[in-house]
């Protein structure tokens, strides 16, 4: 389940960046109750991307932003509790990371739904039953 961080460059101090993403990480698999799932907490990856300000935007003017997105199967992400609850707890994150200075309006969280049988793991296109099983404790 991979995990695009953007930040504003100079947001957060200088080597935090990683373990709010790990932090981030962490929250999505709580919020989904995979906490140290043998076969998700491997699949869960991604990057972080640090823009210069003059290349990051709100309000159509350069500014320090911050944005979360994941992209996920289609069962993730699929109750409002999970969402409100990680968005909430994703922004929290970001905004303590960044010591207050990034306020909460300008924390984006978004999630994109993979096609059905196009998540690829170990060059293997699996569908939402096959991961849903592969991630059931037995």
């Amino acid at each position: 389940m991979p995990l695009t961080l953007t930040l504003t460059a100079g947001l957060l101090p200088p080597g935090t960046e990683r373990a709010a993403f790990q932090k981030l990480c962490e929250a999505m698999l709580k919020w989904h109750g995979l906490t140290g799932n043998p076969i998700m907490t491997p699949n869960v990856v991604g990057s972080i991307q640090v823009l210069a300000r003059e290349h990051s935007f709100a309000g159509l003017e350069s500014a320090e932003v911050a944005f979360i997105e994941w992209k996920v199967p289609a069962f993730a992400f699929a109750t409002r509790e999970i969402q409100q609850g990680y968005t909430a707890e994703a922004t929290q994150i970001i905004h303590d990371a960044s010591h207050g200075r990034l306020p909460k309006e300008r924390i984006w969280v978004n999630v994109t739904h993979a096609v059905d049988g196009a998540w690829g793991i170990a060059g293997q296109a699996l569908t939402n039953d096959q991961l849903k099983h592969a991630i059931s404790p037995r």
